[in-house]
C-alpha cells in the first residue's frame, strides 16, 4: 500500500495515512475516474470495510478525499451504522483526523486558509466549497475545458455526458442552466468544468 500511495498523495502525508490505514478490516481500492463522486466508503457484507478513491485526483484533493472517506469509517467505528453519513459525528471525526495534515509541509500555502476555513465546518463534499474547490484545481493537469462561471449569460456548453445547456442567472450559490433539448432548468456548481460550444 505504501508504494501506491506514494504516486498519489504528498509524500509529508504518508507515514500519517499509512497509520490511519493500520487495519486489517479496511482496504483501499484506487478506481478510474467516475464522474458523480470523488470516492466512496463502504461496509461490506462479510464484516470488512472498503474505500475507493478515484485515480484521475491531483495528490491534495487525493488527500482530502481520503481522509473523508477514512472519517466514514472511523464514525462507524466509534459511533455505530445509525448516524447521518455527513452529520455531527462524521464532521467531528472529518476535522480531527484531517488537522495533523493541515501544515505547509503537506499542502502549499495558499491553500492552507480556505482548507482551514473548510474545516470548521466541512461539508459532503469540498466540491460545494467554491473557492476551496477553484483553488485545488489550480493543481490539475491542463485541460481545454471551461468553468460555467468564466462564461457569459447564453452561452452554450456541453457536458461529459453529451448533453448541451445554455448558462442563465447565478442564484445564491449555484448558476441556473436550461438543458437545451428538454427544456429543465439545472442548478451548477460554478467550478463545473465543461466544453464551451462556439454559436
Amino acid at each position: 500500500m505504501e508504494n501506491t500511495l506514494k504516486s498519489y498523495i504528498p509524500e509529508a502525508a504518508i507515514s500519517q495515512v499509512l497509520a490511519l490505514l493500520d487495519h486489517d478490516d479496511l482496504t483501499v481500492k484506487i478506481k478510474t475516474e467516475r464522474k458523480t463522486r470523488h470516492g466512496d466508503y463502504r461496509r461490506l457484507l462479510n464484516g470488512k470495510h472498503e474505500i475507493t478513491i478515484n485515480s484521475n485526483l491531483n495528490s491534495y484533493r487525493f488527500l482530502i478525499t481520503l481522509i473523508h472517506e477514512v472519517a466514514h469509517f472511523e464514525a462507524y467505528k466509534n459511533f455505530g451504522k445509525d448516524i447521518k453519513p455527513h452529520g455531527k459525528a462524521w464532521k467531528h471525526t472529518f476535522q480531527k483526523l484531517m488537522l495533523p495534515f493541515l501544515n505547509p509541509e503537506v499542502f502549499p500555502m495558499d491553500l492552507l486558509p480556505l482548507l482551514a476555513n473548510h474545516f470548521k465546518n466541512p461539508k459532503a463534499s469540498s466540491d460545494t466549497d467554491i473557492k476551496l474547490a477553484y483553488a485545488l484545481k489550480q493543481f490539475d493537469p491542463q485541460n481545454n475545458k471551461s468553468y460555467v462561471f468564466e462564461m457569459a449569460i447564453g452561452q452554450t456548453f456541453k457536458l461529459y455526458n453529451g448533453k448541451i445547456f445554455k448558462k442563465g442567472h447565478k442564484r445564491v450559490k449555484r448558476i441556473e442552466c436550461v438543458e437545451i433539448k428538454t427544456g429543465k432548468l439545472y442548478l451548477f456548481n460554478p467550478n463545473a468544468e465543461v466544453d464551451v460550444l462556439n454559436d
